[in-house]
């Protein structure tokens, strides 16, 4: 599916979805089955994230930028479901994994956070989604905020486990050094950019035009494919910056919650 930007004098509404290759997608009757997912894994990422290791023997493999839905099941049969975004890169391993924030009030994120153990089953379908997926055969320039760098990460991931030689970029913004998610991982492809409190010389504040002109410079051949995820706010004012610095509406792929 997509959607069509418009840009008119003042205003800026950039796309949210775009079509993909079918090739990159696993076939629908695949990802359409629920199966059972056994947790064998549960690591601290910051103060409020953690990444869950999942165990899916009938995993078909999925594309960087895709998602799954999660379905938990209580004792009195009520159900909740939630889609959330794969951390993973994409191996033959039979496990996948999810970064979650806990969030006040979530019931599922809530239950991963307080209550998940190793060991435990939870159902899940997919891979889902096309839009926002990179198969790694393109130039990828990544911006993402708190939770949003998740998706990126699997991007991220690929590229460094497959040895691409394809360009890569991630700028990711977060409150402080303390928020930054998977902050022991990140290499010479990543510029952090924090909000709120910052290690000592570097500079605090919200991303601008000036974050994104040194990542900018130099472009490759056939220009960059940009990939923005996070809040909604952050969502309008990534895209606004990439658009006023060149950046093409329509290779702005978006992916935002809240």
């Amino acid at each position: 599916m997509t959607e069509t930007a418009t840009h008119t004098a003042g205003t800026f509404t950039p796309p949210t979805r775009f079509a993909v290759p079918g090739r990159i997608e696993v076939t629908g009757e695949v990802a359409g089955n629920w199966q059972t997912a056994t947790l064998t894994e549960i690591r601290r990422e910051t103060p409020r994230a953690s990444t869950f290791r999942l165990a899916v023997p009938g995993w078909a493999g999925h594309v960087p930028g895709q998602h799954l839905m999660l379905r938990l099941t209580a004792e009195d049969g009520y159900r909740a479901q939630r889609h959330y975004s794969l951390a993973s890169a994409p191996d033959d391993s039979g496990h996948v994994e999810l970064t979650l924030d806990r969030v006040p009030g979530g019931e599922v994120s809530g239950w991963f956070h307080s209550v998940a153990r190793p060991g435990d089953e939870i159902e899940v379908r997919g891979p889902l989604s096309g839009f926002f997926a990179w198969p790694g055969d393109r130039p990828a320039l990544l911006l993402g905020a708190g939770s949003g760098v998740v998706p990126l990460m699997s991007m991220v991931r690929h590229h460094r486990a497959r040895g691409l030689t394809v360009p890569l970029r991630l700028l990711v913004s977060a409150r402080g050094p303390e928020e930054l998610i998977y902050a022991r991982e990140y290499g010479a492809e990543t510029t952090p950019v924090f909000t709120r409190t910052a290690p000592t010389g570097t500079p605090v504040g919200r991303l601008a035009a000036a974050h994104l002109a040194p990542l900018l410079a130099g472009p490759p051949a056939g220009g960059w494919e940009a990939y923005v995820c996070g809040s909604n706010s952050f969502a309008e004012h990534a895209s606004r910056l990439l658009v006023a610095a060149g950046q093409p509406v329509d290779r702005i792929r978006i992916e935002r919650f809240g």
